[in-house]
């Protein structure tokens, strides 16, 4: 019980750090066709997993976040298939790219290497969703994924474009 629990708050501070970044030395770049094909094969392959599994379809909006939970909850992806749980990381961000139009996938590559993330437009103020859940998943957890994805987002507020006359950003 502590060890997981000890487990769980690395975690959280963890991805807290891992998930938005602002590195000086950091470049941001468009995604190359390779990227955006790899990531549409990373979604088609959720789609077709919650059309078999549960007789629906994503959506591409925030009721997906529902699917995802669902997926999470009924343990629909082994903890050690990496790659499919990273693919519910692009469907997590494909819904935060949907909901906020100032978040767009970009390539975001400093010392640490080369990532997809969801960065504010015109900043180097980035998430990376790829990983948000399945770090989670891998190490026994089951995320709350509307959490998960309302942390994200408080997070990246201060760095969104404010609306006119009431300085309360556009989300």
């Amino acid at each position: 019980m502590i060890r997981r629990l000890s487990l769980s708050l690395c975690l959280l501070l963890g991805s807290i750090g891992m998930s938005i970044s602002a590195h000086a030395d950091a470049r941001i770049e468009e995604l190359s066709w390779m990227d955006r094909n790899h990531m549409h094969q990373q979604v088609e392959s959720i789609e077709t997993l919650v059309q078999m599994r549960l007789g629906t379809r994503l959506r591409g909006d925030a009721s997906d976040l529902t699917t995802l939970q669902t997926i999470v909850d009924r343990g629909m992806i082994p903890r050690d298939d990496k790659l499919r749980l990273q693919a519910l990381g692009a469907v997590l961000g494909n819904v935060m790219e949907a909901e906020v139009a100032q978040l767009k996938w970009k390539i975001y590559e400093d010392d640490k290497g080369r990532s997809r993330a969801l960065c504010v437009e015109g900043t180097k103020e980035c998430l990376f969703p790829v990983t948000m859940l399945s770090r989670r998943i891998e190490v026994g957890l089951k995320p709350d994924v509307q959490k998960v994805y309302n942390d994200a987002m408080k997070l990246m507020e201060p760095f969104l474009p404010k609306m006119p006359y009431t300085g309360t950003s556009y989300r």
